[in-house]
């Protein structure tokens, strides 16, 4: 447990550097237009979030980035007051980010204004990322399979391996992003998970990955120090995609990704109502199980406040933290 000062000063340090950055980020955005378009089908609230800059998952990337690479060029100079950190989910990262500010970029002034890159498109690249992600796991980094509860050495999964963790990569990447509607929401429940695996990070052995989980943690509240109600700032598909991909990757590194529907719940249970909203409306010709979806949006047609909705899912995604840390050292 010795690795946690170290581990939550580099959270502090990341945090400080999203939080200098993030008011000259604000100005470049504006000064570009680089602003929310908000549905017409999305609750009347959400009009006033109209132009509010967006794209602001990279004062998350950007401090996360410049620490992974300032420890390892100490490293390399013989320095090693904190040790190296790790590349690859940094590179996970920079990859899905990419990805999602190409996808706002097209929302915003591309050819799609206001609905962004083609589903069918926007998936095909999530899925080669993921795949490239999930090879990289099994011949770069060796990472176990599945750490099975109770069981003294990980599951091996063989070639199924692959699919599996791309599949899991795509899906928390769209699951954090379903999550970003609301002012501090995704923010708050990725930062969450993020400390909780840093935490089984730590109990694992894994501390450069402990110390990667809470650089995250740090640019995270830096984010929301922006982000919380009234956000001035979204984070969009360029933060969203990267987080979620990156949030399963980490999991997958520890192998311990069994917990993570428990540690994200959440995010899970954002996409899940997404896919049960589009299957019932199909199966009964045009009835709706939720008000709306994905979840976030039922409860604020039910008329909780913003304000309510996040505290009590961010209380909801603690409890689930909590229990997968459980899970994963049983």
């Amino acid at each position: 447990m010795n690795e946690t000062p170290i581990a939550l000063t580099l959270s502090a340090f990341t945090f400080i550097l999203a939080v200098i950055w993030g008011g000259p980020l604000l100005r470049i955005l504006r000064f570009f237009k680089i602003g929310k378009l908000i549905r017409v089908e999305e609750p009347n609230t959400h009009s006033t979030k109209m132009g509010t800059p967006t794209m602001g998952g990279v004062l998350i990337i950007i401090p996360v980035v410049f620490v992974t690479i300032l420890l390892n060029a100490a490293s390399l100079t013989g320095l090693n007051i904190y040790g190296r950190s790790i590349i690859l989910p940094a590179v996970v990262m920079v990859a899905f980010a990419l990805l999602g500010a190409c996808d706002d970029w097209e929302g915003i002034r591309g050819a799609r204004r206001g609905s962004g890159m083609r589903m069918r498109t926007k998936f095909l690249l999530q899925t080669i990322l993921a795949l490239a992600a999930a090879l990289s796991l099994q011949y770069l980094l060796n990472a176990p399979h599945l750490q099975w509860p109770a069981a003294k050495h990980p599951l091996d999964l063989g070639i199924w391996y692959i699919p599996v963790a791309a599949f899991i990569i795509v899906a928390m990447s769209n699951a954090v992003n379903f999550t970003d509607g609301l002012d501090g929401l995704a923010g708050l429940i990725s930062a969450t998970c993020f400390a909780a695996y840093g935490v089984i990070s730590i109990m694992s052995g894994q501390v450069y990955l402990a110390r990667f989980c809470f650089t995250m943690v740090g640019a995270i509240f830096g984010f929301l120090w922006f982000n919380v109600h009234p956000a001035q700032l979204f984070m969009g598909d360029t933060g969203s995609l990267a987080i979620g991909a990156t949030l399963a990757y980490v999991a997958l590194m520890t192998g311990q990704w069994l917990a993570l529907p428990l540690v994200a719940i959440i995010p899970v249970s954002e996409a899940v109502s997404d896919v049960l909203q589009i299957l019932y409306f199909k199966m009964t010709g045009g009835k709706r199980l939720f008000k709306m979806a994905p979840l976030h949006l039922h409860f604020e047609l039910l008329g909780w406040s913003e304000t309510q909705i996040v505290q009590r899912f961010w209380l909801v995604s603690l409890m689930g933290a909590m229990i997968g840390i459980a899970f994963s050292i049983v």
